[in-house]
């Protein structure tokens, strides 16, 4: 998967390529769906919900450059895969997920994969975690209309965010990375054309 689908495609940091390779994928999705596990794919995970493409984990990941004395914000846990990768190049994962069954199933998969820095949350992930602020990196793993405001706020300087915006469907969702600059400005670049699950949860 990680040479054919990922590498082939045009990851390039060898610690994100190993990250993909030590992680095992097919711990992550459900048991009838293990033979696609390393499949380049998304796959259903229960709840409206889907585990992403493998390529696109990577190059999310790729995005942020996380280096290992960094603090990751990971939005929309689901099965805890986009997880377990931050927390092989990352000092520690903040993982929130809006819903409880699945954080609480990735909370158990995550402890018995020996990933001890990932601390999951049932919350709202359009806010942010504000007590764990500021964050290094920050991976969005569900399209909002728009860049949640909390997100920028909690994003160190020097931070990288990196999101899929767009109208409440699959069609039209473009992945941008944001970035803080020293002085607190926000620098933000287009990456691809995306399809994910809307983001749920938000201000009223």
């Amino acid at each position: 998967m990680v040479d054919d689908d990922i590498a082939a495609r045009g990851i390039r940091d060898p610690r994100v390529l190993d990250a993909m390779r030590q992680e095992p994928r097919h711990a992550y999705v459900p048991a009838e769906l293990s033979a696609l596990a390393y499949a380049d794919r998304p796959l259903p995970i229960g709840h409206g919900q889907t585990i992403s493409q493998p390529y696109i984990v990577a190059l999310m990941t790729e995005l942020v450059r996380p280096r290992p004395t960094d603090r990751a914000l990971d939005i929309g846990t689901g099965s805890g895969y986009q997880a377990a990768i931050l927390a092989r190049l990352v000092a520690h994962v903040t993982s929130i997920e809006i819903l409880c069954p699945l954080a609480d199933s990735a909370r158990d998969r995550l402890a018995r994969l020996d990933h001890a820095s990932v601390e999951v949350r049932c919350a709202d992930g359009w806010k942010g975690a504000p007590d764990r602020a500021p964050f290094d990196v920050i991976i969005v793993a569900a399209a909002p209309e728009e860049v949640p405001p909390a997100l920028i706020e909690q994003l160190a300087p020097g931070g990288r965010l990196v999101v899929p915006v767009g109208p409440q469907g699959f069609e039209g969702q473009t992945l941008l990375l944001l970035e803080k600059t020293h002085d607190g400005g926000i620098t933000r670049k287009e990456i691809a054309a995306v399809r994910f699950v809307p983001m749920t949860g938000g201000e009223p």
